[in-house]
């Protein structure tokens, strides 16, 4: 059991990306919840055994006390009751792909210790929430003994390493299934607890264009989840800023802090609870090609990091994404839009809508090009995100799972545009412009974008000694050497 509490470094590699960064920003100084992970090997050993070994049984115990004297709180107490997270964590980060428990350590008695704390409202919305995702992940009702939850919690999270969804994210990304997952239990913060609270997602930088702007989404008295998971349309984070602007000064503070440290764009995930803000994770940010290219050279020109680092963060596919076609403006003219929403990921796909994962993999197997069109996506739905050549989502904004993994796959994504607005497309071709946020009709015509005066391709030109812009892709491929020290 590793405490997360700031006192020393931390290996990545053994206690995985979101406990490293835990630890790092409580030696930052920032308000972090406290918390303590189980490292990666534990969850070798429990796939192992297929139980959770005693020794790391013991050491949650101890874990549980450290959080317990940290927030002057009591595990499955009749007063000040302790409620904590449960989450995984891999060197590599892989969002959404692996198992969350929230809330853990409700039961009857702290639920009727938190009526008396917080009110009716509160502990009822807690326990629904806990019950429905505790069955979710662990595939029972949970024990009325809350250690017991945290056994069942952290098992189950550990077990998700092995998911069908995991597997298939790690062998789209070229990763071992070895090394597993951390778990890390962290004291709850709750957005839900009243009006001046509420749960969110920062990016440092706008993660769909690379501006140099800090983007995200804001949902007021809710939990973290409720953001992520796409299932609640969240607001801008302007509302915050608007309601509480103190809070959002501070968290814009914080992420440009957190920028600086990483020296690079920080995806960072908060909760204000009354008032007060929670920072709970930060992590590099995914995000489309063309910011990729974007964030690099504006982070070199800041003098964040040095040309070769800049061209090390850039692939040959997002400068070659950035000069793809694009819909013919004179077809956009007169196109009929079917849907529109916000824009997750830039670029143009055409094909087929469908409406599951499932069809989307049947279909791109006979070598059709397909839209995903849901409600929204799951972790579960990785596979036919893969298959598809776009994806469209009813509900969700731009911090969703459906927007965060389309940045990463590439897929031109929308999200957003609102209930029950796909089904009637479901079968019918489209043309889906991830960086418009719209959905026409038909499969429109494209041409090629003028990139020729980029500012930020004309200075990855000069770098890869490129005459033409077109040539970068594969000058890159080559990896030119770079003699500039900035």
């Amino acid at each position: 059991m590793v405490l997360l509490d700031g006192s020393s470094e931390l290996d990545r590699e053994l206690v995985g990306g979101k406990a490293w960064a835990i630890n790092h920003m409580r030696r930052l100084g920032l308000a972090v919840p406290p918390a303590f992970t189980l490292d990666t090997s534990v969850c070798m050993r429990t796939l192992e055994q297929g139980v959770l070994p005693e020794a790391a049984i013991s050491a949650l115990k101890r874990g549980i006390a450290h959080l317990e004297a940290a927030t002057q709180r009591n595990f499955g107490g009749t007063t000040r009751p302790l409620l904590v997270s449960v989450r995984s964590g891999a060197a590599r980060s892989m969002p959404g792909m692996m198992d969350t428990v929230l809330n853990v350590g409700t039961n009857a008695t702290t639920i009727s210790a938190l009526e008396v704390e917080a009110g009716r409202e509160l502990a009822h919305d807690i326990s629904q929430r806990f019950r429905t995702q505790f069955v979710h992940v662990v595939g029972s009702e949970a024990p009325q003994d809350p250690f017991a939850q945290v056994v069942a919690a952290a098992t189950a999270v550990f077990r998700s390493w092995t998911s069908p969804r995991a597997r298939t994210y790690r062998r789209h990304h070229g990763l071992s299934d070895q090394g597993g997952t951390a778990v890390t239990v962290q004291a709850m913060v709750f957005g839900n607890i009243d009006n001046l609270s509420g749960t969110g997602v920062l990016f440092s930088r706008n993660p769909l264009t690379g501006a140099p702007t800090v983007h995200g989404e804001w949902l007021p008295r809710a939990q973290g989840e409720d953001v992520v998971s796409g299932k609640v349309s969240p607001r801008p984070l302007s509302e915050l800023a608007a309601a509480q602007p103190a809070v959002h000064r501070e968290l814009v503070a914080a992420a440009a802090r957190l920028e600086r440290d990483a020296g690079d764009v920080q995806d960072i995930e908060f909760t204000v609870e009354s008032g007060r803000l929670w920072l709970l994770q930060t992590r590099a940010a995914k995000r489309s090609a063309e910011a990729t290219v974007r964030i690099a050279l504006a982070l070199w020109r800041e003098e964040m990091i040095t040309s070769d680092e800049a061209l090390a963060r850039i692939a040959p596919t997002d400068v070659a994404a950035m000069l793809r076609p694009r819909v013919a403006v004179e077809a956009a003219r007169s196109a009929v839009v079917v849907a529109s929403g916000q824009p997750a990921c830039p670029g143009i796909g055409c094909g087929v809508m469908v409406a599951t994962a499932d069809e989307a993999v049947e279909q791109a197997d006979a070598g059709r090009d397909v839209v995903l069109a849901t409600p929204t996506t799951s972790p579960d739905d990785v596979h036919g995100m893969v298959a598809s050549v776009a994806i469209v989502t009813e509900l969700g904004g731009s911090t969703s799972h459906a927007a965060v993994v389309s940045r990463e796959l590439g897929r031109p994504a929308v999200v957003g545009c609102g209930p029950g607005s796909l089904a009637r497309l479901i079968g019918k071709e489209v043309t889906v412009d991830g960086g418009a946020g719209l959905v026409y009709a038909g499969l429109l015509p494209v041409v090629e974008p003028c990139s020729q005066n980029d500012p930020d391709l004309t200075q990855l030109a000069s770098w890869a000694g490129a005459n033409d812009i077109n040539d970068l892709p594969a000058l890159l491929t080559q990896k030119i050497p770079r003699s500039d020290g900035r």
